[in-house]
């Protein structure tokens, strides 16, 4: 009696399986962050760099970078205060502890939000993701930085960061 079942029960197995994978591909795997889509936040940062996914840090770093713009990494990197505040705003909201936690979870793992680095390279779990990576790696004419993730991974500017 349970003969007619078992095809019935083997595809609904099969298709809930699919569904798993299919949902785990589309939310891109441990490695994806959402990236920046607000035109106006991907031209103004991502006019020197990649426009780095807000996910990847905490809204204080994110806030603390802007509050110091004249400052950013050794560059002045000044832009009109209210177009200052619409990107942090973005950023803020999309943060690693605010709209982008989802992704962020592992990445932030451990790292206080207040006292968060500025530089996503200095998360420990950035860190130990790229421990193994030879110093003659970072200085490759094609990379040439640790925050030139494009360098490595391919589709950095579409959120994915799997080798």
């Amino acid at each position: 009696m349970n003969i007619p079942y078992r095809p019935l029960t083997l595809g609904l197995l099969a298709i809930a399986f699919s569904a798993l994978v299919l949902g785990r591909a589309q939310a891109g795997g441990s490695h994806y962050f959402p990236p920046v889509v607000d035109p106006v936040v991907k031209e103004e940062c991502g006019s020197c760099h990649i426009a780095f996914a807000p996910s990847m840090l905490p809204a204080s770093s994110w806030k603390r970078m802007m509050d110091d713009l004249k400052n950013h990494f050794g560059a002045d990197a000044t832009i009109d205060p209210a177009m200052a505040a619409r990107v942090t705003d973005y950023l803020a909201n999309n943060a690693g502890d605010s709209g982008g936690r989802r992704y962020s979870d592992k990445l932030l793992r451990g790292v206080s939000t207040i006292s968060a680095p500025l530089r996503i390279t200095d998360l420990p779990k950035w860190v130990k993701e790229h421990r193994k990576v030879p110093d003659r790696e970072w200085k490759h004419p094609r990379v040439r930085s640790k925050a030139n993730c494009a360098g490595c991974h391919a589709d950095a500017e579409r959120g994915y960061y799997d080798e």
